[in-house]
């Protein structure tokens, strides 16, 4: 007897890079082996020296072939088996070990929007539908588009096994949030890549595209963002902890290093307007959406908890984000003593 694996992986396009993925036939019990592939193909290699490794990461059920199969992340690597460039994720482990100790933990907020012939999903053909306002958390027909998928998408990532912990309508027709976490940043990052993947996979069954284009519709509309909520054992335990946290992630360069790092096309989405603070200029507030970070208020009021980066894009690699956030302000506590 067999089973399938569907090895995913991160391409090398930029600015933003794809996944990828393809299926291998294991013998049952049979060990995740590393496989190859073309890098020429995707944006990792040149022809003359093609041969990329994709070694697994992490694997979990496969909810849309079921049985036995499985979907499993893979990391590239060159070929003497050193990280491939586009490799984000071997970066990440090098942080996240040598700040184990203060337990970071994320939730990813991840906003999408749905396209369906080249327009936003719920667009009218050649006009736009009511500005808006409606639509965010919305019930009913004329405001909600795309919740089938949505839905099924859900229902895939709880079948995988993933740390889906919620789904909301977002504030444009066809665009949607699901959020991922707590966990720690390997297993945040890793899980929303798959469910990036779940996502793209369950919106071909219905013949619908989805997108993390951080501005898919110019004008007054709202953009799609991967807002990131962070804490530390300090955070959750106390209140100075947060005000470190804030405060290091504005000093120095620290605030355009990071923004530069968000995703691509981050000056279209964060320009001041529409909950967001300019990409510029480093702000943090209680309770303030406009802000770069934002300190809900609830832990204002308790005097622990966590914050709220606002800034990250739709199509930000998640790995990217986790490695800055811990480095910056694991780093301050640890100077601060607080930890």
């Amino acid at each position: 007897m067999t089973f399938k694996a569907e090895y995913i992986w991160i391409d090398g396009t930029e600015p933003t890079a794809k996944l990828r993925s393809k299926t291998k036939i294991l013998a049952d019990g049979a060990e995740l082996p590393i496989w190859g592939f073309d890098g020429s193909s995707t944006n990792q290699a040149e022809g003359h020296a093609s041969d990329c490794v994709l070694k697994p990461v992490f694997s979990c059920p496969d909810p849309i072939r079921g049985g036995d199969d499985v979907l499993v992340l893979c990391e590239v690597l060159n070929i003497d088996m050193t990280p491939h460039p586009s490799n984000t994720r071997a970066a990440l482990v090098e942080v996240a070990e040598k700040f184990a100790a203060q337990e970071p933990i994320f939730g990813i907020e991840q906003e999408y929007t749905f396209f369906k012939d080249g327009y936003p999903l719920g667009f009218p053909k050649g006009g736009f539908p009511a500005p808006q306002g409606g639509y965010y958390c919305g019930v009913g027909s004329d405001e909600i588009f795309g919740r089938d998928v949505v839905e099924a998408h859900l229902e895939n990532c709880l079948k995988a096994g993933l740390g889906i912990s919620g789904i909301n309508a977002e504030v444009m027709p066809g665009q949607w949030e699901f959020q991922v976490g707590p966990l720690s940043p390997l297993e945040v990052s890793d899980q929303l890549w798959i469910a990036r993947w779940l996502l793209y996979r369950t919106a071909e069954d219905f013949g619908v595209a989805a997108t993390l284009d951080p501005k898919p519709v110019k004008g007054d509309w709202n953009g799609a963002g991967a807002h990131t909520n962070f804490s530390t054992k300090a955070m959750r335990e106390g209140y100075d902890a947060i005000i470190t946290a804030c405060e290091s992630l504005g000093e120095g360069s620290k605030p355009l290093d990071h923004v530069k790092n968000y995703g691509a096309g981050i000056d279209d989405r964060l320009t001041g307007l529409h909950e967001t603070a300019p990409w510029d200029k480093y702000s943090y507030g209680v309770s303030n959406r406009g802000a770069s970070v934002r300190i809900p208020w609830q832990v204002e009021k308790d005097g622990k908890g966590y914050i709220e980066d606002r800034r990250p894009n739709a199509n930000v690699d998640p790995y990217v984000v986790t490695r800055l956030l811990v480095d910056t302000c694991c780093s301050a506590l640890e100077k601060a003593g607080q930890v």
